[in-house]
């Protein structure tokens, strides 16, 4: 990791903060129309609607605050987005007051698993060619949808493509900052994004009373569990280790999961460390001084709050911005993440194909007994391990990935 002057000064803000930005520009305009989805299925009302939004975005903010600050590192917390997949289905035959009662067990699991410290053993015996593999496959999909939405707005990739190439040679730090404004200019100047129809309101919590039921357990809580662990929290954690970040799995696991205890009878579903979205933050593009990355994390969180107070005005406002905006910028920000992860899976020799099976593996992103492709690429690559290496040797992993750490 860098060790360079961790003194902040006001240039020291930017970067971090722009870096964040464009994470949660990322988050509410990529995905998040899955909870006005699942809302709709749910048939909540409008002050139900704004009361998860509100619960989910101060949630995760107050998290990542507090995570980011506590240890120094860029700790994004977000919504289970897989999470929420699952629910536009789940709410359909789940009474909303026993999908309330889901969430609050799904939460105590993740409070539990993390202070019993046992998912982070299993973090740390993964060989870090296979974390890599794992990440880079993951984040594959959207490094080429930076360019496909070249079918659908060809001037609009073209320009960004071609500033971020030329920010990139006479000003490294601040290319994401430049695509991410250019880009705006661009939908601004040709009238393709229409503000005129959002109004500034406040949300206000709604609480629900919980009640809880064998069926909510089986088809909503242990899913959600289950769903959210492999498809959020493991990822997002290698991608925290990929950028040499050695903060324990227990506290995140510990403080997000009590926070989605507080926030669930207000709606909320699942908080957990952040993936995608967090690569934005954690890498070089972010800061070159990796002590201070961290004020990405605070930044985001703030991001978020202010989201939350005001509802569903400012999660419109992020909808309404076209879809290969998000996706190229997206994919943009990420080359960086990518091209790093790829440079660590390969560079060992003797784990190069184990890394390689669960790159493909992951990109493949194949779905069976309703769990996620990086759940199922990760179980690939490890299998592959064991069968061609016999064991893992946790020592060896842990000097392994220090030394790739120290590298960076």
């Amino acid at each position: 990791m860098n060790t360079t002057s961790s003194s902040l000064r006001g240039r020291d803000l930017i970067s971090p903060t722009i870096a964040a930005l464009i994470s949660a520009i990322v988050n509410y305009g990529g995905t998040f129309i899955l909870v006005f989805q699942a809302a709709k299925v749910a048939d909540l009302s409008p002050e139900m609607t704004a009361s998860w939004i509100l619960s989910i975005s101060v949630g995760v903010g107050i998290t990542g605050i507090w995570l980011s600050y506590r240890y120094r590192e860029p700790i994004i917390t977000a919504w289970s987005t897989p999470g929420v997949a699952f629910l536009v289905s789940a709410l359909a035959v789940t009474p909303y007051a026993e999908a309330i009662g889901a969430y609050i067990i799904s939460a105590l699991g993740f409070i539990v698993l993390g202070i019993s410290g046992m998912f982070e053993r299993f973090v740390r015996l993964i060989p870090p060619g296979i974390a890599s593999g794992l990440l880079a496959g993951i984040l594959l999909q959207f490094g080429i949808s930076a360019f496909g939405g070249a079918k659908v707005d060809p001037l609009l990739v073209i320009a960004m493509f071609a500033a971020y190439a030329l920010l990139r040679r006479f000003t490294s730090r601040y290319a994401i900052v430049g695509i991410l404004v250019i880009g705006l200019l661009y939908l601004i100047s040709l009238g393709k994004v229409d503000f005129s129809t959002i109004k500034l309101a406040i949300a206000s919590p709604v609480f629900i009373v919980p009640e809880f039921s064998f069926h909510a357990l089986l088809g909503v809580a242990l899913p959600l569990f289950i769903i959210t662990l492999t498809g959020q929290y493991m990822p997002g954690m290698l991608v925290l280790r990929n950028d040499g970040f050695k903060t324990s799995a227990n506290p995140i696991l510990t403080v997000t999961g009590l926070g989605s205890l507080l926030a669930a009878p207000f709606g909320s579903h699942a908080f957990n460390v952040a993936a995608i979205t967090a690569a934005i933050c954690t890498g070089k593009d972010a800061h070159e001084d990796s002590k201070k990355r961290y004020i990405a994390g605070i930044a985001c969180g703030i991001f978020y709050i202010v989201v939350g107070i005001f509802g569903v005005t400012l999660a419109a406002l992020f909808l309404i911005l076209p879809a290969t905006f998000i996706a190229t910028l997206a994919g943009l920000a990420l080359l960086g993440t990518i091209g790093g992860s790829l440079a660590n899976a390969l560079s060992d020799l003797k784990g190069r194909e184990t890394a390689l099976i669960t790159f493909l593996a992951t990109d493949a992103n194949v779905t069976l007994l309703g769990v996620g492709g990086a759940f199922w690429g990760l179980v690939a690559g490890l299998v592959a391990h064991i069968l061609m290496h016999g064991h893992f040797r946790q020592k060896e992993c842990r000097t392994s990935g220090i030394q790739q750490a120290e590298q960076k």
